[in-house]
């Protein structure tokens, strides 16, 4: 085995977000349909509801992350949004899109979020707030994926390649919600050089990633405006900072190394 690979196996072995434990044990690599899945309980206790379980595979092939991230302005940090019921009554968070009125493409409207009373029992509650019940999820991640070019991680989706294959068509404008932007030059794909000899370098390409979170996504937080500025190492990326504060959680995981380290070195 190549030295880098050897140590960049360690690494990820030593470094990687902790994953679910089987009854050995043992560190077990989380389904693909799990993969992203946030947990929505901050206020939920207090209304002596179930906890919301948000999966990010369902909106990702609707929505871009700029979308929820910038424009309707979700915390990138799971539980840092506080999202109560009311807000999502009044058109926010939530709310800004499932208000019965917004329409996506080869659906109708999508369901009003928090439209009525909370009830635990109540279908229109039950299709958010499902955590420790029984009641079956409205989409199945193994028909929604069919179609989908495989990923080796993550949720097993090449989400780029479908992308860019007209495969979904993620919206980057909400009514009411979002401004029109004019469309930005992207710079040319550049290369970041590894600090481990013979570890190919990074091609990072801005093109890729505006499509999904635009400018506002990386910049000032967490990169800065400035190339160069941000030194990054690959143990705060682990720890969920820089490219991490996506590729631990949602966009396809760190230890999928040969997707960024692929310039063979000089």
């Amino acid at each position: 085995m190549a030295r880098w690979l050897l140590v960049a196996v360690l690494l990820v072995a030593g470094a990687a977000p902790a994953r679910a434990e089987d009854g050995a044990g043992r560190k077990r690599r989380t389904a693909p349909q799990d993969y992203g899945r946030v947990v929505m309980a901050t206020a939920t206790a207090r209304a002596k509801m179930p906890a919301v379980v948000f999966d990010h595979w369902v909106h990702r092939g609707l929505y871009t992350c700029r979308v929820c991230h910038v424009d309707i302005g979700f915390a990138m940090t799971p539980g840092a949004t506080g999202v109560r019921a009311a807000d999502n009554a009044k058109g926010m968070y939530c709310g800004a899109c499932h208000n019965g009125r917004t329409k996506v493409e080869g659906r109708g409207a999508l369901f009003p979020a928090c439209s009525g009373p909370a009830d635990a029992a109540r279908p229109a509650c039950q299709r958010c707030h499902s955590v420790g019940t029984a009641v079956k999820p409205e989409h199945d991640f193994a028909a929604f994926s069919r179609e989908l070019p495989r990923g080796r991680l993550g949720n097993g989706i090449d989400w780029e390649a479908a992308e860019r294959t007209g495969l979904v068509k993620p919206a980057d404008f909400v009514e009411g919600v979002s401004i029109q932007r004019k469309p930005m030059a992207s710079q040319r794909d550049f290369t970041l050089p590894t600090k481990l000899a013979g570890m190919p370098e990074i091609i990072f390409s801005h093109a890729k990633h505006t499509v999904w979170s635009g400018c506002e996504g990386c910049h000032p937080d967490p990169f800065g405006v400035r190339k160069g500025g941000s030194k990054i190492s690959m143990s705060e990326i682990f720890q969920g900072r820089y490219c991490g504060a996506c590729h631990t959680a949602v966009a396809f995981p760190t230890v999928d190394c040969q997707r960024c380290h692929t310039s063979p070195v000089q």
